[in-house]
């Protein structure tokens, strides 16, 4: 576990990854690969590939187990054989001793019980499909919507964490949670509002300038940031299911938490090039000029000849794995709890960047959305109380994402 000093360290990791994640993957969306020098801005062609970008995120998952190697390396030929170097400890968010015999209680009650052991890994390839269908029409969104309103519209999955915890998981939820997820519905609400009201213009880029009036598909702005939206929050309801069987599969097996993204890497990366075969057959081939999302040879073209895609490309595969290693180290040195919150933050920065870049412009109304996200996102983990005495209570609130959350950056 590292120590308290390296919090500051992780903390600031973890929030400078996701951000970049982010912002690249926005960026890479708005590189021109086809007629860029046409007049029209309406003619020109943006690099539209959610299924591409689906695979390369899932690469960047792989290389958690360059990660695992090195911690077993150096638990191999420089650890003191202290207690926590002994492999995967339960996250603790209480704050007990090494000592405390919870720890070991927790360490032993797994023995012969874990539903991962041998062939039965497969099992991760389960939240793997999830995350699939999730960050592809997140990706997607993307592609029509300012990158601050697609993390804002990501604040959707508290909803359906919240619902499918107790629908699956028998959670009890408290009435103040159960406001708080009415919070984040008007929230997320609020900030498509803004979207469709104000939208900012598709921007292409022609001689390494923008343009402000190009379309995306076809769409005008407003229905392109209505669509966008709608992915986006829609999406949320796999990452939701991912997560909540990436938790029943982590309370019910001691493997490590980087390890299940680095499986869950492999099989999702596999799964994807099936399904980028069968799409590319079926409806993605180029037909008469045009190039569809699912044009796997198109993207694989543009991806390798247009250098500022491929360079992105790699760095958004290093985030990606940097997000998740610091994510998890932030889990396991503080809580789940603080995780998410930090992770909130996120939106904030990316907001600010985006702004400072020109990729979108000033709105009140999104502010306030976004101020209603983060309160009743705070809400719902406990961080406030809520407003009124009634609604208080004395026990203790249930994190919402799992105690070790396999969270993705998108």
């Amino acid at each position: 576990m590292a120590t308290r000093t390296a919090i500051p360290f992780l903390v600031g990791m973890m929030l400078l990854t996701g951000v970049c994640n982010t912002l690249l993957t926005k960026y890479q969306d708005n590189q021109c690969v086809r007629d860029c020098e046409n007049e029209n801005p309406n003619k020109r062609k943006a690099f539209e590939q959610p299924v591409l970008q689906t695979a390369q995120m899932f690469v960047g998952e792989m290389g958690c187990w360059l990660v695992v190697g090195l911690l077993a390396l150096r638990t191999r030929f420089f650890s003191n054989k202290s207690p926590s170097a002994r492999g995967y400890e339960a996250v603790d968010t209480h704050d007990r001793g090494d000592s405390d015999p919870m720890a070991e209680d927790v360490e032993g009650s797994y023995k012969g019980k874990s539903v991962l052991r041998g062939a039965r890994v497969t099992l991760l390839a389960l939240p793997a499909i999830c995350d699939i269908c999730g960050t592809t029409l997140m990706n997607a969104g993307l592609l029509l919507v300012a990158a601050s309103i697609y993390q804002m519209t990501r604040g959707a999955l508290v909803l359906f964490v919240g619902l499918f915890s107790v629908v699956f998981l028998k959670r009890h939820l408290h009435l103040f949670q159960w406001l708080s997820l009415v919070g984040v519905v008007l929230g997320v609400a609020v900030v498509g509002l803004s979207g469709a009201i104000w939208p900012d213009e598709q921007k292409i880029p022609q001689d390494g300038k923008f343009s402000d009036d190009a379309e995306v598909g076809g769409l005008s702005d407003t229905a392109a940031a209505v669509i966008g939206v709608l992915l986006i929050a829609g999406a949320q309801i796999f990452t939701a299911t991912q997560f909540v069987l990436e938790e029943w599969i982590l309370e019910h097996s001691n493997i490590e938490p980087l390890r299940v993204v680095g499986w869950e890497g492999i099989f999702g990366f596999s799964v994807t090039m099936l399904v980028m075969f069968v799409l590319h057959m079926a409806v993605g081939r180029t037909d008469a000029g045009r190039y569809g999302y699912f044009d796997a040879v198109e993207g694989w073209r543009q991806m390798t000849t247009n250098p500022k895609i491929g360079y992105t490309s790699l760095l958004i595969m290093v985030s990606i794995g940097g997000f998740n290693y610091f994510g998890l180290a932030v889990t396991r040195t503080v809580s789940a709890t603080s995780r998410s919150t930090i992770d909130t933050c996120r939106t904030l920065f990316i907001w600010i960047v985006s702004l400072g870049l020109g990729w979108e412009k000033f709105k009140w109304l999104q502010i306030v959305g976004f101020a209603l996200l983060v309160y009743s996102t705070f809400l719902y983990n406990g961080i406030v109380q809520p407003p009124l005495k009634c609604l208080q209570t004395d026990e203790e609130i249930e994190e919402l994402l799992p105690e070790d959350p396999i969270e993705r950056t998108h």
